[in-house]
This record gives structure tokens, sequence and C-alpha cells, in this order.
């Protein structure tokens, strides 16, 4: 069974199904503030965990993240318990973003998705930027939003623009974020609250857009 954390108006147009990271719950601070924004926003907010992840609650071993490949039907199974009856975007932080990213165009063409929403992607692991994880991002067909923050150590700014990625994925680039978002107000100027309401005034609009 799938235990969901819900955020925002039950009588919202639109829902977003979010996973964690690798390393933190769905109930991290950063998942707790990317969710509580997009609520403020007028979306309705969905979170929820992997069975490794959930099983970190009950054991007292920190079991490692398996491969991501290998949690696809884990988040599709968790899709079919949200029973969404309207609008749907997928997504979640890094590596749940990745994983929602690589079932997203099979549930996207069968019309029972409308978008895919990335926080922070993980185009390649830290420090080694030749491993890319963007081969299935080049034919993407799905509408997708990726918020990056510019120095990300999982994909910086510089980096990305490199890349071949699919006209269907657009990039909200957030100055000096790392890769929970989060900027240094003292060098940028932004608070994570700036860039907070930027991405949440942006998925809000985006999924307007989506949906109309």
């Amino acid at each position: 069974m799938v235990a969901f954390l819900m955020d925002g108006p039950a009588e919202a147009r639109t829902t977003i199904l979010l996973a964690h990271g690798a390393g933190a719950p769905m109930d991290s601070a950063s998942m707790t503030a990317n969710a509580g924004a997009l609520a403020a926003a007028g979306l309705r907010v969905a979170r929820f965990e992997f069975g490794y992840m959930a099983g970190r609650r009950t054991s007292a071993g920190r079991k490692p993240p398996p491969r991501a490949e290998t949690l696809i039907s884990e988040y599709a199974a968790a899709i079919g318990a949200l029973d969404c009856k309207g609008p749907l975007i997928i997504g979640g932080k890094s590596m749940g973003g990745r994983v929602a990213s690589m079932l997203a165009d099979e549930w996207h063409a069968s019309g029972r998705i409308a978008g895919l929403l990335c926080l922070g992607y993980p185009f390649h692991p830290i420090g080694k930027p030749e491993q890319l994880r963007t081969a299935h991002l080049e034919t993407m067909k799905t509408p997708t939003l990726i918020a990056q923050g510019t120095r990300d150590l999982f994909g910086t700014r510089e980096e990305v623009s490199a890349y071949t990625l699919s006209s269907a994925i657009e990039i909200l680039w957030l100055d000096d974020g790392d890769h929970d978002l989060k900027p240094r107000k003292a060098v940028s100027g932004y608070s994570i609250d700036d860039h907070l309401r930027t991405l949440s005034n942006k998925v809000a609009a985006w999924a307007d857009s989506l949906t109309a």
C-alpha cells in the first residue's frame, strides 16, 4: 500500500506526484519546502516514498538506494494508487524525477499524465560528467519542466547547455542554486524563498498551459 503526503487544495485542477531523491525521504526539508511552495500556488501535491526509503523508517539499517531503473514499476504503482481524476503531472526531486522521466512518455502517450516536473535533475553523478543520464531525454515527447540550480553539481548550467535535449524539455534556471535549488544570498542576492516563489509561479503557469 502506498502512503501519500498531501498538500494543497483538494479541489485543485492539477495534481503533482513527487518522488524523493536517492538519499532523503519524502518529508525532507527540501521536499517539504517544494511541496509547500507548489501548494501555495494552488496545486495539489502528493508525495510518496519508494520501498527502500520507507523501509528505513522501521529498520535500524540504512539500505542503499537501488538502481533507478528498478524503481519504475514502483512509480507506476504509485500513480495507480493515487487514482487521480483530474490532470496529473509526475516527477520528483533528483532520482525521483529521473525515475518518473523513464516512464513519462508511455503514460503521456496513453493520456494518463499531462507532463513531467523534475526538481534538480541528476544529469550525471557528482564528479563524473562523462557518465551522462540524458539518452532518453534526447527523444522525450512528454512536456517537461526541469528546475535546476545553476551550480548544481549534478549538472551545472555550463554543462547542460552543451547537451542535446528534446524540444519538449524546458529548463528553469535558478541563479546560484545548488542541488536543493538553494542559492548563496551573499553571492546572488537571492534567498531560497525567492527561488521557491519563482519555481511555484512558473510551475503553476506551466501546468495551466498543459491543461488549457
